[in-house]
């Protein structure tokens, strides 16, 4: 890995700092937890969309840039940099869009990925059911052959962004003898289809962030499986690669978390007692700097065509606690300052933190629970018998 970057990458970072300063919203969006917030942010899609910066590794014939990993972690750099709104569409375009460019077929990516690049279609993940959490082989629901349709019963619950997102990708039993990883297929599915039923779940918060979705009698063409009946487990586990080792969570997001940190620590630190707050503050951003070399090493192995693996489990553990210690020790310089809302009018620039903290809280749940990533690395990794 080469850790200089070449006269074309700068030139690169050089043009998307130009643009998102030209373009970023002066003022932050409201939450897209909300639904003006997710308006707002299906508006910024759209125009990061016009610029051809919606999704920067898809083919320019997707809307994209076609440009490589390290073209993208620079691109990530810069975006969150210019503290750019989050992505509301990060199901579609860091999940879902990798996995139809390897599975889907021609139609299916003429389909979708446009759409999911411009914000005209946003994307929700429909996995998880009630007893099947980070064990998706206990799924349930079943989508049952009818002509040249699927007919889907079941509930899905933990859907994040399924209250106001267009689509759902979801895993369901297409073969209802089969057991456990067998006889699932991954098929997506609209939620304005007759028989759906969407109930939001608040979160931390309140605001609804989840949403639990029953089908009852939902008929979707055949068409809209990707990849062949039955194949759904190993596309699932290719999804979650995406999910858990490179595309979802960026090393930018945690860097730009580290450095607003060690500000907030300047800005404090005549009231600060307890001196293990600065070892943590120096931790996380050494921690942060670590998990984006790796990252970095990680995008350099893939261009050179390289897989994601086990290894993935590693990088979710990794971030998500990450994020938890940057969140807590932003909460200890604040004190009982911490307790404030953002919208508090005693808040200030700081109510932002608790928000971050609170969402922190599901790093280690979403993606598949941080002990099921342990048992991962233990089996498969490091080749321990499973007990």
């Amino acid at each position: 890995m080469d850790l200089n970057y070449t006269p074309e990458q700068i030139a690169f970072r050089g043009e998307v700092r130009a643009w998102l300063a030209d373009n970023v919203p002066a003022r932050p969006l409201q939450s897209f937890d909300t639904a003006e917030g997710f308006e707002q942010h299906r508006e910024w899609e759209k125009t990061l969309a016009k610029g051809s910066w919606g999704m920067v590794t898809w083919p320019e014939e997707y809307g994209g840039r076609g440009c490589n990993l390290i073209e993208w972690l620079i691109f990530e750099e810069e975006y969150y940099r210019a503290r750019a709104p989050l992505r509301v569409n990060q199901n579609g375009i860091f999940l879902l869009g990798p996995t139809l460019m390897e599975f889907g077929t021609d139609a299916q990516k003429a389909r979708f990925i446009t759409g999911m690049a411009s914000g005209d279609e946003m994307w929700a993940q429909g996995w998880s059911e009630p007893g099947a959490g980070s064990d998706m082989a206990a799924i349930r629901s079943k989508a049952i052959r009818d002509g040249n349709a699927y007919v889907i019963n079941g509930q899905k619950v933990w859907s994040t962004r399924a209250v106001f997102a267009d689509w759902v990708f979801c895993i369901f039993r297409t073969d209802p003898e089969s057991q456990r990883h067998h006889g699932l297929s991954f098929i997506l599915v609209p939620l304005d289809a007759p028989g759906i039923t969407v109930r939001p779940i608040a979160q931390l918060n309140g605001l609804p962030g989840f949403a639990e979705i029953f089908f009852d009698n939902v008929r979707v063409p055949l068409e809209n499986r990707l990849g062949d009946e039955g194949q759904g487990w190993h596309i699932a586990m290719a999804t979650a690669g995406f999910e858990r080792g490179l595309m979802l969570r960026s090393p930018a997001r945690f860097q730009e978390t580290a450095k607003r940190l060690v500000e907030l620590y300047r800005a404090h630190q005549n009231d600060i007692l307890d001196l293990s707050i600065e070892d943590a503050v120096v931790q996380s951003f050494m921690d942060a700097e670590a998990y984006a070399l790796f990252t970095y090493q990680t995008a350099s192995r893939l261009i050179n065509g390289g897989k994601i693996g086990a290894e993935a489990s590693l990088n979710k553990i990794f971030w998500s606690e990450l994020d938890q210690r940057m969140h807590e020790t932003a909460m200890s310089i604040l004190a009982s300052r911490a307790e404030l809302l953002p919208n508090a009018s005693a808040a200030g620039d700081i109510g932002n933190w608790l928000d971050g903290f609170l969402f922190a809280q599901s790093g280690p749940i979403y993606a598949g629970t941080n002990e099921i990533q342990r048992n991962i690395i233990a089996e498969r990794l490091l080749g321990m018998p499973r007990r």
